[in-house]
């Protein structure tokens, strides 16, 4: 009888292409969503919207206590505190994305099952909550950049294409997650666990060829220094710090004993000896940064895209 009345299940999964044209169609609600949640979610604190920059500016002290001063990973890094902040506040963008995007499709049940979109909307607006508090991040950042001596240039516009691949990144690991997250509660009870790892494997806090891994197999180096967070968050302290630019790992010839001294001694006298990082080897160079951030970016975003929209019709189900 459905069919001889031309009658079909409104919440069917439709065509891939023919999902993609009707969540474009639904650009202006998905931008409207996460603007009005943006300015709604600190209402009721007395700070308000300052809690989005509050509270990395907070955590970034505790870190610095913690690892700059108590474990001195501050050795080796000029201007440290800008160096930490910028790697907590573009850390902040994913672990929040990924955090948000695991609960999602639970916390909206209600809104699924009254009415008929494609749900991938709701994981991109609340990227979009994410990317617009980094924004407002990123102000601060460039402030502090300014109070370290950290001039802008023209390398500030490499942040543009940095935030950019980020932003597809974080998009499609919340689109994973949504779909992990609303077919089973424990992903979202675990996934703070793997993101509280992942903060201490990325070089929020210190300089990846700092650590105590020349014995160990160089892939693992690699591995420190390519994984997504630690891409995206290099790429912005490259965009930013000239000093990191100019201190970075094969930035001149490789001098064997120049090298040594800053791996054996990164601090020295008020990390006077930071600049002979530039005469070790690099881990990785920066052209094969942006390779790695394309890749991450890109690839997760269209994985992202299709696992979630496979799912399309389970959603709101229970």
């Amino acid at each position: 009888m459905a069919a001889e009345y031309g009658l079909k299940l409104s919440g069917a999964r439709p065509p891939l292409g023919e999902y993609l044209v009707s969540l474009w169609a639904r650009r202006h609600f998905i931008i409207g969503y996460a603007t009005a949640r943006n300015i709604s979610m600190y209402t009721e604190a007395k700070l308000g919207q300052i809690w989005q920059v509050l509270t990395p500016l907070l955590n970034s002290l505790v870190y610095y206590l913690i690892f700059g001063i108590l474990f001195a990973a501050a050795k080796g890094v000029n201007h440290y505190p800008a160096f930490l902040i910028s790697g907590v506040f573009v850390f902040a963008f994913s672990e929040r994305s990924i955090v948000t995007g695991s609960t999602v499709m639970r916390t909206n049940l209600q809104l699924i099952r009254a009415l008929y979109f494609p749900r991938a909307s709701l994981p991109l607006a609340y990227v979009i909550v994410e990317l617009q508090q980094m924004m407002l991040g990123m102000v601060v950042v460039a402030i502090v950049m300014l109070g370290s001596q950290q001039w802008p240039s023209w390398y500030w516009f490499l942040l543009i294409p940095a935030v950019a691949l980020q932003s597809l990144f974080n998009t499609g690991a919340a689109l994973i997650v949504s779909r992990l997250g609303g077919a089973m509660q424990d992903v979202s009870e675990l996934i703070p666990f793997i993101l509280r790892i992942s903060r201490y494997f990325c070089g929020v806090m210190y300089l990846v060829i700092t650590l105590p891994i020349r014995d160990l197999p160089s892939w693992v180096a690699k591995v420190l220094t390519l994984n997504p967070f630690a891409v995206y968050i290099q790429l912005v302290r490259v965009a930013f710090m000239s000093s990191y630019r100019q201190d970075s790992a094969g930035n001149q010839p490789f001098n064997n004993a120049k090298c040594q001294t800053f791996l054996n001694d990164p601090g020295g006298n008020h990390n006077a000896n930071a600049v002979l990082q530039a005469y070790c080897h690099a881990i990785v160079n920066n052209n094969e940064l942006w390779i790695a951030a394309v890749g991450w970016g890109v690839g997760f975003f269209v994985i992202g895209l299709y696992f979630f929209w496979r799912a399309e019709h389970l959603y709101g189900r229970g």
